[in-house]
């Protein structure tokens, strides 16, 4: 059994993995709308990482004799406007998702939990390169949709991104 504290965070965890697919399809319609596919594209793989990390720790916590609540999903609140909006609220997303795995993290530390440490690893590595690739994202519409052409080639590199699945090991 888990601390109830270090169950009950990854539970909310849970909840708000989901709730970033959701983001992320969200921004994935924005761009369909904008006639995006590539960028749309882009979000429905970021949406599918973000249920499968969601799974990951739903399996954790069954694996460890606890179960699981959902809760409802929350209508994302995010407005786009721009082409470039949902770029840079996805970045402010990975960067709130972070946070929320360090506290998790810290806690799991302060219970002196080793096992959810390690679980977590995976995650804190992967939060880096989230915020990384949005960052990344950013500056290369920063760099190129400025001319069509340029969108155009960003779109279509964007449209090759491939879902992979998640593994811990």
């Amino acid at each position: 059994m888990l601390d109830a504290k270090v169950k009950n965070l990854l539970n909310d965890q849970i909840n708000k993995e989901f709730y970033s697919a959701y983001l992320y399809l969200d921004f994935a319609n924005f761009y369909y709308d904008k006639g995006l596919d590539g960028f749309a594209n882009w979000y429905d793989v970021q949406a599918q990482e973000e249920r499968d990390h969601a799974m990951l720790m739903r399996t954790y916590l069954f694996n460890n004799g606890e179960s699981v609540t959902f809760d409802a999903i929350q209508k994302p609140d995010v407005k786009c406007e721009a082409l470039n909006d949902p770029l840079k609220a996805a970045y402010e997303h990975e960067c709130y998702v972070t946070s929320l795995i360090n506290e998790i993290y810290r806690v799991a530390d302060e219970k002196k939990d080793y096992r959810t440490l390690q679980f977590l690893d995976w995650f804190v590595k992967e939060q880096g390169e989230e915020e990384k690739n949005a960052d990344d994202l950013i500056k290369k519409y920063e760099l190129y949709a400025g001319d069509p052409k340029g969108l155009y080639a960003l779109n279509q590199e964007l449209a090759g991104r491939v879902y992979a699945a998640p593994s811990l090991v």
